[in-house]
């Protein structure tokens, strides 16, 4: 009778090889991280010089003089600050309006058994395929019928639904336990106690996952507005900007100073829900 075999025993990694690739790995990701901060870097200082300066041979790598003169030359070249209130405006109350849609309908979707949930879902999945340029002339032939143009709500209301955040709340909120739920309505709480009370406290690092992508992407459209915005004064930043591309010359640092600023909204967002996002990404990931 032959004796068992046992396995061989795992070598252990040494203490060394494993600081040593931790190290390299640390190197590669600050080497990462320096290569995507230049561009931004690069922005920073170039709209601090004209437009002769930035495209002087070699480049400017230190901040200039420039700033408040480029910043001034961009408020009275065009409607700078009405652009900028329009585009706030529009992403932070899209952002609001979509959270509490696509959060209701993943909800809906996770928790409720209704006739056709499966086909809407599978509906709703597939339209991510769908390019945003399809829906263009539909969308702009509602709005003139709505008499929409040149308004907040022909910019905010088309596009609550979002896809992509249904599915993004939907997959999250299968993590929430049905018991916790069946508590609470055995205590008496309404559907809607039970959702703004109890699910949405749980689901805050998807929510905020949600709001960057739906003010990022909002923040950042340029397209749509073009199209059913016909008026200077209702002009997004975005399509603002544009504007500033003349057809002889481009005046790049009061364009790129209007980019740097354009940025910041978004910087500060994302600084404030950062340590939600990673978490809110992988929401649903792992069954509980």
């Amino acid at each position: 009778m032959t004796a068992l075999q046992h396995p061989a025993p795992r070598r252990r990694r040494e203490p060394g090889s494993t600081r040593s690739l931790s190290a390299v790995l640390t190197t590669f990701v600050a080497l990462g991280a320096v290569l995507m901060l230049v561009p931004f870097a690069w922005l920073v200082v170039a709209s601090t010089h004209s437009t002769n300066e930035i495209f002087s041979s070699p480049p400017a790598l230190l901040p200039g003089d420039r700033f408040w003169t480029n910043l001034t030359g961009l408020f009275g070249s065009l409607e700078f600050g009405t652009a900028f209130r329009n585009s706030l405006v529009v992403s932070t109350v899209y952002t609001a309006l979509g959270m509490l849609v696509c959060s209701t309908a993943g909800y809906a979707f996770a928790k409720f058994r209704f006739r056709g949930r499966n086909a809407m879902f599978t509906v709703i999945i597939a339209s991510l395929a769908l390019p945003g340029q399809v829906t263009l002339v539909p969308l702009f032939k509602m709005m003139v019928a709505l008499g929409w143009l040149n308004s907040y709500q022909g910019l905010i209301l088309p596009n609550l639904a979002l896809p992509f955040g249904i599915f993004l709340m939907r997959q999250a909120m299968q993590s929430v336990p049905d018991e916790l739920l069946q508590a609470a309505r055995v205590d008496g709480a309404g559907e809607f106690r039970t959702f703004f009370q109890i699910v949405v406290p749980t689901m805050r690092p998807a929510l905020a996952a949600l709001a960057i992508f739906l003010f990022l992407g909002q923040w950042n459209d340029f397209v749509y507005p073009l199209i059913v915005q016909r008026d200077p004064a209702a002009y997004t930043l975005p399509v603002s900007l544009a504007t500033l591309h003349g057809v002889q010359s481009t005046d790049y640092g009061q364009l790129l100073t209007g980019t740097l600023i354009s940025v910041l909204p978004v910087l500060v967002l994302f600084l404030f829900l950062q340590r939600y996002f990673v978490a809110g990404l992988l929401a649903g990931s792992v069954k509980q």
